[in-house]
């Protein structure tokens, strides 16, 4: 009677191991199926990262014009200091982008290879989309790092205002 509870219990929760025949523990076959609704899942993922990267693309060419005006009115090493650090981070915000639509492109890439039945091609393709996403939202938490770079020339600049 307990034998039965034991199968329940692991087709109820399986784990990642199985009996064998002579009662030997197997490991599952790692070998994942990949139908053409997997790479569809990013879809949505990667329009609401390109979504939030040209935000903040915008949002940093908004800011560099009304520091472009401010130095041109007045000269000052400060501004040159959050002007270079905003061009840095226009360039990681750039490659986020170039990155995601690769992801992209290689998602569409499996969408078709699964499609035409070419699985292992369709498998390889996702996967590449999946590594360049991970690239893309690695190189935005470092643009994240560095815009507080801005902010500190900013309080910098208050702090040396107050000391005067």
């Amino acid at each position: 009677m307990r034998r039965g509870r034991a199968k329940t219990f692991y087709f109820l929760f399986p784990s990642p191991f199985s009996r064998g025949a002579g009662g030997e523990v197997k490991r599952y076959n790692p070998n994942m199926g990949i139908s053409l609704t997997t790479p569809a899942l990013l879809f949505p993922a990667i329009s609401l990262l390109m979504l939030a990267y040209t935000n903040r693309f915008l949002t940093l060419a908004t800011i560099i014009r009304n520091l472009h005006d401010r130095y041109r009115n007045d000269a000052n090493d400060n501004l040159l200091g959050q002007i270079a650090n905003l061009r840095y981070r226009v360039y990681l915000i750039r490659n986020m982008q170039i990155y995601g639509v690769l992801s992209l492109l290689f998602c569409v890439m499996s969408m078709f290879a699964l499609f035409a039945g070419w699985i292992a091609g369709g498998q390889w393709s996702f996967a590449i989309a999946l590594i360049l996403m991970i690239v893309s939202m690695l190189i935005s938490l470092r643009e994240l790092q560095i815009s507080v770079g801005a902010l500190d020339l900013l309080l910098m600049e208050l702090e040396d205002e107050e000391k005067k």
